[in-house]
């Protein structure tokens, strides 16, 4: 009996260490880390004109009149200074501070504090408004304590972070907490991929860094869920995609991202049943631009990325952020979904930044005849070039414009009036007998789904899937 408690007292015991080993410890202070970084993290202030030009009054004076003369100045521009704060943090010893585009955005001036302390004048190397990031450079000779980038890919959910920043313009200000959430969006910018965090974030502290718990910058504190300051939900641009922009700015003061000149979106649950896709993954190509390197290497609309130089896309708003990252000029294979089977694709990478956009060729004078299809309870006509013209739509577009659609229709919460429908079935669409046959024969088939490309009427192509009645 005696043995059989031993036994179990020891299994506990090893149990309870192997937790204690295999676990991170709550800090019982963060004073250390934080003494030892405050010198690298700065508060940012700049200052810019604004000119208003509004009349007081609710009428204008006539010309010649004497009243114009006399009032004259109450009409004129009127200048004002405007001042923002924000926060940023040292990655050289010569003085070379990163921190948000929207701090330093239109600035005349910029004064950076550091420490707290001493104060400097700082101009812009480079900004990305894309990403929402802008390197600085002090003008002094001093040496400054620079921090170094960490691993935000080893970030995990639950790992201890601290924040520092200038919130509210009160300077140095230390906050704690842990990664809530990864790989968040949420429609602030083009490229998001962000780091959602607890720790209190408020106004003034743009810019400012992530830390995590060996002192190593994980993050760029860019954004806050709410109006009237923290509510224990701030956002962070991860460092490894950070830190791309950041040299790029450096070394040339622009970004050069990858470019495939595709337009992409979801793949739903309808359009993965339409192509035969074990499941919605992947990014599907909704539109290829003209020269652009995917036409090039033969991608088509209608394509589904499924792999892009070698690593997976499970969702379609992984595949910019790669791309992006990838260097211009490389040649990446990349494994596309088409016709119920897999296709690799060699791609030769163009630069984002100097890429042109779809181009608009004139086309023929066509009719403005409206045609019903009975069967979607649609009304449309035939796209002109005028059409064109007034869309920008790409080179060679032909379709039909959708200007009615009734309640009963199955369209009805798919698409709006003045949508163009380009393709139905993978197959081009030039006039309403076209759409009429490949819809009757939907309704005859088993599957009962029709997938469409349009462009919306913010001029995007998508792909829709709806099941017909």
């Amino acid at each position: 009996m005696n043995k059989i408690k031993i036994i179990l007292v020891t299994l506990v015991l090893t149990f309870s260490l192997s937790i204690q080993s295999n676990s991170k410890t709550v800090p019982a202070s963060f004073a250390d880390l934080a003494e030892r970084l405050m010198p690298s993290v700065v508060n940012i202030s700049t200052t810019q004109t604004v000119v208003t030009n509004t009349n007081p009054f609710p009428f204008q004076f006539p010309p010649g009149s004497p009243f114009e003369d006399m009032f004259k100045e109450f009409g004129a521009p009127q200048e004002r200074k405007s001042a923002a704060l924000g926060s940023g943090f040292i990655i050289d010893e010569k003085g070379i501070v990163v921190t948000n585009n929207h701090v330093i955005q239109d600035a005349e001036d910029i004064v950076v504090r550091v420490n707290g302390a001493k104060e400097f004048k700082a101009k812009v190397l480079g900004a990305d408004p894309l990403m929402d990031i802008a390197v600085l450079q002090l003008e002094t000779d001093e040496k400054f304590t620079p921090v170094a980038f960490g691993d935000s890919d080893k970030a995990r959910i639950g790992d201890w972070v601290i924040a520092i920043g200038n919130p509210f313009g009160l300077g140095g200000t230390v906050t704690s907490g842990i990664i809530s959430a990864r790989n968040r969006s949420i429609g602030l910018s083009r490229y998001e991929d962000f780091i959602q965090t607890d720790a209190s974030i408020n106004s003034g502290n743009s810019g400012g860094p992530l830390f995590d718990m060996s002192g190593d910058v994980i993050g760029i504190n860019t954004a806050i869920l709410g109006r009237n300051g923290s509510i224990g939900i701030g956002f962070s641009i991860p460092s490894n995609s950070a830190k791309t922009i950041i040299d790029q700015l450096i070394e040339f003061g622009e970004t050069k991202r990858g470019w495939l000149g595709v337009r992409i979106q979801d793949v739903t649950q309808e359009i993965a049943d339409v192509e035969k896709l074990d499941k919605p993954r992947g990014a599907l190509v909704a539109s290829v631009a003209e020269n652009s390197p995917s036409d090039k290497a033969g991608i088509k609309a209608g394509d589904i990325i499924l792999e892009f130089d070698g690593v997976k896309i499970n969702q379609m708003k992984e595949l910019p952020i790669i791309v992006a990252k990838t260097k211009v000029g490389t040649t990446v294979k990349v494994k596309v979904w088409r016709n119920k089977k897999e296709l690799i694709k060699n791609v030769l990478l163009g630069r984002l930044e100097t890429a042109d956009d779809f181009k608009v060729s004139e086309k023929k004078s066509e009719s403005l005849k409206d045609f019903i299809i009975e069967d979607l309870k649609i009304t449309v006509r035939k796209l002109t070039k005028e059409d064109i013209k007034t869309r920008k739509l790409p080179n060679q577009t032909t379709g039909l414009v959708v200007t009615k659609i009734l309640n009963s229709s199955p369209l009805r919460n798919s698409i709006s009036v003045d949508s163009i429908i380009v393709e139905a079935q993978k197959t081009k669409i030039r006039r309403a007998s076209d759409l009429e046959k490949i819809v009757k024969n939907i309704l005859k088939s088993n599957q009962k789904t029709i997938l469409l490309a349009i462009y919306n009427t913010q001029n995007q192509r998508r792909y829709i899937g709806v099941k017909l009645d």
